[in-house]
C-alpha cells in the first residue's frame, strides 16, 4: 500500500530562504543578531519548514540548496539568469547560516556545486521513487515536470500554511500533457526570469497547443511542414534557441545523492539545541520551539 511507504518532505531551501527574506525585508525588519548580522531569512526558512512538517507529517525530510553562483546552465548559455539582480547584501551571509542551522536542527542538507537546487530535488525523488512518496515544497513552477504517481508539489501561497498542491492527475487535467513534456512547453515560450528566450512570438497558449498536438520539441520540429506558415517561420528562425531553451528548462535527475533513505528520518529537536538558537540570535525560532515542547 502506498500509504505505508515513507513520506519524504523535500524542501527547496533557496525558495523558502528568498521568500522569508522578502517577507520581512520590505518593512526593514532584518532581526539582526548580537553581531549585527541579519537573521530574518534564516529564521523564516526554519519556521516555514517546521510549519510544513507539522502540516504534512512526513517521516523523512531533505533540504536542497544551490551551491555557488554558476551552474552547468551558465556554461551552456551565458545569458542564463544573467538579468537577475544580485542578492541583497543582508541576505548573502544567511545562505551559509541557513545550512548550518538546518544541520543543527537535524535536517539533512543536499547541494552539489554546478547544479541547482531543482536538480538535487529531482535526483532525490528519482532515486527513491519506488521506495517512498514525496511532497516537494517550493514556489518554483519549473518543478511541475517532476510530478509522478509518487511525487506531489506543494507550492507556497500565503504565510506558512497555505499551499497550492499539484499531483499528476491535476496536472494532466489542466495541461493535457505528461509532466515530462513541461520543459518542451517552456522551451517554446521561454522564461524571462531565467533569461532564455524560447521562440520569439510564441506565447504560453500556443506553446502548450503545439506540445499537446505534436509532443516534444523534437516531434514539433519533425512536423514543421504541418504547421501554419507563420508558426513554421518563427520556429525556423529561432531553432537553435528553441533547442537550447529545452536543455535549460529540463531539470537533471542524475545528480549523485550520497545518502541512504534512513539518513533523512525526522528526529525530535532536543531542547539542548535552544542554547545554540539563543546564542546565534534566532530568538523567534527558539521561542516557537520552546512553546512546542
Amino acid at each position: 500500500m502506498n500509504q505505508e511507504k515513507p513520506h519524504v518532505l523535500v524542501i527547496d531551501g533557496m525558495a523558502l530562504l528568498f521568500r522569508s527574506f522578502f517577507a520581512t525585508a520590505m518593512s526593514g525588519n532584518y532581526f539582526k543578531n548580537a553581531k549585527g548580522i541579519p537573521t530574518n531569512a534564516v529564521q523564516g526558512f526554519a519556521r516555514h519548514v517546521l510549519a510544513a512538517q507539522n502540516l504534512m507529517q512526513p517521516t523523512h525530510i531533505a533540504i536542497c540548496w544551490d551551491k555557488g553562483a554558476r551552474t552547468f546552465r551558465n556554461d551552456l548559455y551565458d545569458g542564463y539568469k544573467a538579468n537577475r539582480p544580485k542578492p541583497a547584501e543582508e541576505l548573502i551571509p544567511q545562505f551559509d547560516m541557513a545550512q548550518d542551522l538546518s544541520e543543527h536542527l537535524g535536517w539533512t542538507n543536499f547541494g552539489i556545486v554546478g547544479m541547482e537546487a531543482d536538480d538535487t530535488i529531482a535526483s532525490i525523488t528519482h532515486k527513491w521513487q519506488e521506495d517512498a512518496r514525496f511532497t516537494i515544497v517550493s514556489g518554483d513552477k519549473d518543478l511541475l515536470q517532476l510530478l509522478h504517481p509518487s511525487t506531489e508539489i506543494a507550492f507556497t501561497k500565503k504565510g506558512f500554511t497555505i499551499y497550492d498542491v499539484y499531483n499528476e492527475a491535476r496536472f494532466l487535467e489542466e495541461y493535457g500533457i505528461s509532466p515530462l513534456l513541461f520543459p518542451d512547453v517552456k522551451a517554446f515560450m521561454g522564461d524571462s526570469s531565467d533569461g532564455y528566450a524560447g521562440v520569439k512570438g510564441i506565447g504560453p497558449k500556443t506553446a502548450l497547443q503545439l506540445v499537446q498536438t505534436y509532443g516534444s520539441v523534437e516531434k514539433v520540429i519533425e512536423s514543421l511542414h504541418l504547421l501554419k506558415a507563420g508558426q513554421k517561420a518563427k520556429i525556423e528562425t529561432d531553432l537553435q534557441m528553441l533547442q537550447l531553451s529545452k536543455e535549460l528548462a529540463t531539470i537533471r535527475r542524475d545528480v549523485p545523492i550520497e545518502a541512504e533513505l534512513d539518513h533523512l528520518l525526522v528526529k525530535d529537536i532536543p531542547s539542548t539545541k535552544l542554547d545554540y538558537l539563543y546564542d546565534n540570535g534566532y530568538t523567534i525560532l527558539a521561542r516557537q520551539l520552546q512553546n512546542q515542547q
